[in-house]
């Protein structure tokens, strides 16, 4: 039997300390993203305020040998080397038995929460230039995801995903959550919308870039995150989903992909059932009216995607969700990576999972997002 493909569809780099130091303007002054340490441990700052920390970014594999040692708290000289290099990290994938990868940021996650978006702007196009290089190095194995930001400027959002294509990046992320006045089911996303689609660009929502500012989240300048926030993080997609959803975004652009990214799966199954039900029954709340007969969920299993780790029993339920909809992720090198275990944990997700099932979760499916060639084994 020939091996599938293993593609990761949600792995990340790790932004270097003098990525934005020596890229952006130094009219911008402390609003330049840089790292600073903070006795025992470093820290990123903006504008004087902690904006990520560096700890889940270095417990990659701890979570199978030494769980208590995980924490938010670490400094960069423990960040895996594949983090910020190109070829350490090819390396690594080599050793987990992963053929390539989807990148996405680390630092720049929790960046989404910068509420001055004329410097978060540049901060963004700042890291997408370095993803760019840093992908260009091994161009078949690994492909980038622009950050982009969106909300008041909707122009500058479109000039920088066709910049970001134009470089090479294969995908672009927007806020899981943009807040309210923003939601995604406003018209003013449309040309957004038919851009992506028009580029054949997927569109991400990964988890911790929503736009809800850093106030709940910092104490003393110090970034903190409850077991509370931890567990319901798919909160916020599951609301950027149904807007879009329910806004008929779906119906007006029906090639439009997005990707739902690092939520796991398992919720989805009463979320599915939730829609519908609220479509059909709760028409005063569900205004939108579908022009054909298609049910919320049917929108879901056409344009929505999933970048899961190791949600079981979603894949016990997988052909309600929709087999082509789902894609393998390891996460690497962050506190939840399946590195270096991801095949054994392959393998025990997928027990039972017809073979050909297996070989579009694992890779195929997302081979086919993302332009990944076959002969990359």
């Amino acid at each position: 039997m020939t091996s599938p493909l293993i593609i990761s569809s949600d792995s990340h780099v790790v932004e270097p300390p003098n990525l934005w130091t020596d890229r952006m303007d130094t009219r911008f002054g402390d609003g330049i993203p840089h790292l600073e340490h903070d006795e025992p441990y470093d820290q990123w700052y903006c504008k004087g305020q902690g904006v990520s920390t560096l700890g889940a970014f270095t417990s990659a594999g701890k979570r199978f040998s030494k769980p208590e040692t995980i924490n938010l708290e670490g400094s960069f000289a423990e960040v895996p080397p594949g983090g910020y290099d190109p070829d350490a990290h090819v390396k690594d994938l080599a050793i987990d038995g992963v053929h390539a990868d989807v990148l996405y940021p680390s630092v720049s996650l929790g960046l989404y929460g910068i509420n001055d978006t004329n410097l978060l702007r540049p901060i963004l196009s700042a890291y997408n230039d370095w993803l760019a290089e840093f992908c260009g190095s091994h161009p078949k194995v690994l492909k980038g995801i622009a950050a982009i930001l969106l909300e008041d400027d909707i122009p500058a959002g479109i000039a920088e995903m066709k910049r970001a294509a134009g470089k090479g990046l294969s995908g672009a992320m927007i806020s899981v959550y943009p807040g309210q006045g923003y939601f995604y089911d406003e018209p003013m996303y449309d040309p957004f919308w038919a851009a992506a689609q028009e580029l054949n660009m997927p569109i991400s929502l990964h988890v911790g870039t929503g736009r809800l500012g850093r106030a709940q989240l910092v104490e003393d300048g110090k970034i903190v995150q409850t077991g509370a926030d931890r567990s319901n993080s798919d909160h916020w997609v599951r609301m950027s989903l149904s807007h879009l959803v329910l806004g008929g975004v779906f119906e007006r652009f029906p090639d439009l992909k997005i990707i739902n990214v690092e939520h796991e799966l398992a919720w989805m199954l009463y979320w599915l059932n939730r829609m519908d039900m609220t479509y059909v029954e709760r028409t005063t709340q569900a205004t939108y009216r579908f022009s054909s007969d298609m049910l919320p969920s049917d929108f879901v299993r056409r344009n929505i995607y999933h970048a899961f780790q190791e949600d079981a029993i979603g894949i016990q339920h997988r052909d309600m969700i929709g087999v082509t909809q789902l894609l393998w992720a390891s996460d690497y090198p962050h506190a939840e990576a399946t590195f270096p275990e991801s095949q054994r944990i392959l393998s025990e997700i997928l027990e039972g999972v017809p073979q050909d099932e297996q070989d579009l979760i694992v890779g195929g499916n997302c081979a086919r997002m993302y332009g990944f060639d076959s002969d990359i084994k």
